[in-house]
């Protein structure tokens, strides 16, 4: 099996429209489809897949399922990102803080769903590792 790289993550969503406003209007991502009940947004070479479900459960109390999903941004984007946070009321949950070589801000979307902004990329992590 030879695994290239991150290809997309599937998200639960109480409310497609008011995720739709978060993700394409907050985030910036692209919206590739539109059908009645899922969308899948693209944003760079990541895509998110959002599905409407009627008998949705609060994202995480425990430590099962997801964690979070973290998205990479240019450390020169990095500031400007943490503004339209801000402006936008969005709950942050942590950071941001210097983690390695690289700045992190954990983030809640409308659903609860923790998503990370980094700005290191694997291979800068794993250098500051050895």
């Amino acid at each position: 099996m030879k695994v290239t790289g991150f290809s997309h993550i599937t998200l639960n969503v109480r409310n497609l429209q008011q995720s739709l406003d978060f993700y394409q209007g907050i985030l910036g991502m692209t919206v590739r489809h539109l059908g009645r009940s899922d969308a899948y947004l693209e944003w760079g070479s990541a895509w998110v897949c959002l599905v409407e479900r009627q008998n949705y459960r609060e994202a995480a109390s425990g430590y099962a399922g997801m964690d979070h999903v973290a998205f990479y941004i240019d450390e020169q984007d990095f500031n400007e990102a943490l503004d339209i946070l801000r402006r936008n009321n969005i709950a942050v949950v942590r950071g941001p803080v210097q983690r390695g070589t690289g700045w992190s801000v954990n983030f809640l979307d409308p659903d609860g769903i923790q998503l990370e902004l980094h700005t290191s990329t694997l291979d800068i992590r794993m250098e500051s590792w050895r």
